[in-house]
């Protein structure tokens, strides 16, 4: 097969299919020139020979005004987000079933409607009779938020693109099916394609786009991890269903930071936002007990107190049990093994149960401390002085290491009320007068100076 050759114009990029002295486009004179193919080999198995258009190209120093955003009024859900909405944004919502998503969505709409977006809300579970008789239960009835119940993709498409609306909410995308895709709803082909096709459209057409996502038993989004690489934002709904409480955690944002939480509370007329988390996870603490102790962490960019409980007791069988809610079981035979052979206190033969109050999830090492010193508090059967917090990373040496934001964590805690702190050595404290911080070098210090041992 003879090679195909191109010939364009340096002027105005028409293609022609040989040379000429005269581009038949612009007119202009000795313009075209003869390039080579965009890629070589056959047209199915590579580019081929046909060029694209060019793409124009910027520098780092372009001045570019930042996206405008809208806020919807709800100040936990508007901090998660960034700081509001940014138009064309495709957002994935993942959560355990009945935790509140769709609530929370509902009432976000309702929220965005009323500040002046054009909404639409499409379900794929629900009839709209029930998503309308939610709606009246919240006292949302009179919110300006259009309702339609359809799981075929291309009608939804077509939809939205006649419709041309502000937000466009999806519940969920494993309902939804392609008719081009010969696979079930649900299955990794369809929801691969669903998220790739409404992520598009909401990039050309300027359309907030609010997926939500099932999650699986290991509490991850369900379906390929590539949907979670197709959108600008990952948002988590956490909780536990025997608590009130519900966490909104954004683990990716390319419009604001991620990790930043917000705090909901469930209540009979829908999600209630909470705008000082730290007390009301501290709302139980009336006495002192033994292990029990306060941290105080950091949530993107908010510091949150709250309250690990340990209990540890002798056990009856051979091989001592090891359990944790809301902490890291990798982590807590971490610190068992550090207390032990740094400090020379075992936990042999004993039950060890770790359990962070009110239903929330820490991950950050600060917490090392804490646990460290809940745990011992628990076994020796003393309890740690009430109006103190406790941070800091433990080493696998026994030291204990600086962490970050040390000064906001302070903050708060001397703004609840707190009068002491235990925190790592060459920790910056700032100017705390009214705040009695001790600082140690390592937890065998910790331990002699509160347990008398070490």
């Amino acid at each position: 097969m003879a090679k195909k050759l191109n010939f364009i114009c340096q002027s105005c990029g028409a293609v022609h299919p040989r040379w000429s002295g005269r581009c038949d486009g612009c007119g202009a004179w000795n313009s075209i020139v003869e390039e080579a193919p965009l890629s070589a080999g056959p047209a199915k198995k590579t580019l081929g020979a046909q060029r694209g258009s060019p793409v124009a190209l910027t520098d780092l120093s372009t001045e570019e005004a930042p996206p405008p955003r809208t806020t919807s009024r709800i100040d936990e859900l508007d901090r998660v987000l960034g700081g509001g909405l940014v138009p064309g944004s495709a957002i994935l919502v993942g959560g355990d079933p009945g935790i509140g998503k769709s609530t929370l969505l509902l009432q976000a709409a309702a929220s965005f409607a009323k500040a002046g977006l054009n909404s639409v809300y499409v379900s794929g579970e629900e009839a709209s009779a029930q998503v309308r008789m939610r709606a009246q239960r919240l006292g949302l009835g009179d919110a300006p938020v259009r309702l339609a119940a359809e799981t075929n993709l291309r009608d939804i498409l077509t939809m939205l693109d006649t419709e041309r609306p502000d937000l466009a909410i999806i519940d969920s995308v494993q309902t939804m099916w392609a008719d081009n895709v010969d696979s079930s709803p649900g299955s990794v082909s369809q929801v691969r394609a669903a998220a790739h096709e409404l992520t598009t459209f909401a990039k050309k057409r300027g359309t907030s786009v609010i997926l939500v996502g099932h999650v699986t038993k290991e509490g991850q989004i369900a379906g390929p991890r590539v949907v979670e690489h197709m959108v600008d934002t990952v948002l988590y709904f956490e909780g536990e269903r025997g608590h009130q409480f519900r966490i909104l955690r954004a683990v990716k944002n390319r419009f604001g930071p991620a990790d930043e939480i917000g705090v909901f509370e469930m209540t009979g007329g829908g999600l209630a936002e909470v705008g000082n988390p730290s007390a009301l996870f501290l709302s139980d603490r009336e006495t002192p007990a033994p292990g029990s102790v306060v941290f105080a962490g950091i949530e993107g960019t908010r510091p949150v107190l709250c309250e690990f409980q340990a209990l540890v007791s002798p056990t009856p069988h051979s091989q001592p049990r090891r359990s944790t809610v809301g902490w890291d079981g990798g982590r807590l035979a971490m610190i068992l093994a550090v207390l032990e052979a740094r400090c020379g206190i075992p936990f042999t033969g004993l039950d060890v149960y770790l359990n962070v109050a009110g239903g929330l999830r820490i991950g950050e090492p600060a917490a090392d401390l804490a646990v460290a010193a809940a745990l011992l508090s628990a076994r020796e059967d003393t309890a740690l002085p009430p109006q103190s917090v406790v941070f800091g990373e433990i080493s696998l040496s026994g030291a204990l290491r600086p962490v970050g934001q040390t000064e906001n964590r302070l903050k708060e805690a001397q703004k609840l009320g707190f009068s002491s702190a235990i925190a790592p050595a060459r920790s910056k404290i700032g100017d705390r007068a009214e705040l009695d911080v001790r600082q140690y070098a390592d937890l065998a210090a910790v331990v002699g100076e509160l347990f008398g041992a070490g």
